[in-house]
């Protein structure tokens, strides 16, 4: 196997110089390509990748330290991160297609009846929002009361509790979604009268 040769000053030179980056591609463009087509089954990839590893020694070209390993050490560790990068990328794409395969595209009169429908159920969305941040209690009551069907002495029996106080945190918490389901209220403007000053 042919030992490639260094370059004069290394890669930070090569960072500095177009005409010794050349030699540095030239030395050294066979070996990447060969590395990235060991991995990667597609011609456009390894062709993208192997200047993604170019563009990177130039930009990483400072942390090259001799002492430590050869230029096409240095450069195949590049390469292995931007392999990652690349399956990463792929990985996500693939999660992505993967998440709307199957589902349809949807025509503007589809849009628009699911927005209609979406303001139409903006007051139940406020209110089961409204749901999840009542405090414990009130929630176990006005579940046991609204979803399961027991009277207020029932639920107070089932969670332990007297009546009246049943009824009390029934109350509040029906006062809470009420609250919570109506429309905000528009902001009042106080009417400009006659010779006041803006």
């Amino acid at each position: 196997m042919k030992i490639p040769v260094r370059g004069r000053g290394g890669p930070a030179a090569v960072a500095r110089d177009p005409a010794l980056f050349e030699e540095f591609y030239r030395r050294h463009i066979d070996a990447v390509t060969r590395f990235l087509a060991r991995r990667v089954d597609d011609p456009h990839t390894v062709a993208d990748l192997t200047a993604e590893v170019f563009l990177a020694a130039i930009d990483s070209a400072h942390t090259y330290d001799a002492a430590r390993g050869s230029e096409i050490a240095w450069l195949y560790g590049i390469a292995r991160n931007t392999v990652a990068a690349e399956r990463r990328r792929a990985a996500r794409a693939t999660a992505a297609a993967t998440r709307i395969a199957g589902r349809r595209l949807l025509a503007a009169d589809d849009i628009a009846r699911l927005e209609e429908r979406l303001a139409a159920e903006e007051a139940g969305r406020r209110a089961l929002r409204a749901l999840a941040t009542l405090p414990d209690g009130e929630r176990a009551v006005l579940e046991l009361i609204a979803v399961d069907q027991l009277t207020v002495t029932e639920a107070a029996r089932a969670l332990g509790i007297r009546p009246v106080t049943a009824r009390v945190r029934l109350h509040r918490a029906r006062k809470s979604l009420a609250e919570a389901a109506a429309p905000p209220a528009e902001p009042t403007t106080l009417p400009v009268t006659a010779g006041s000053s803006a």
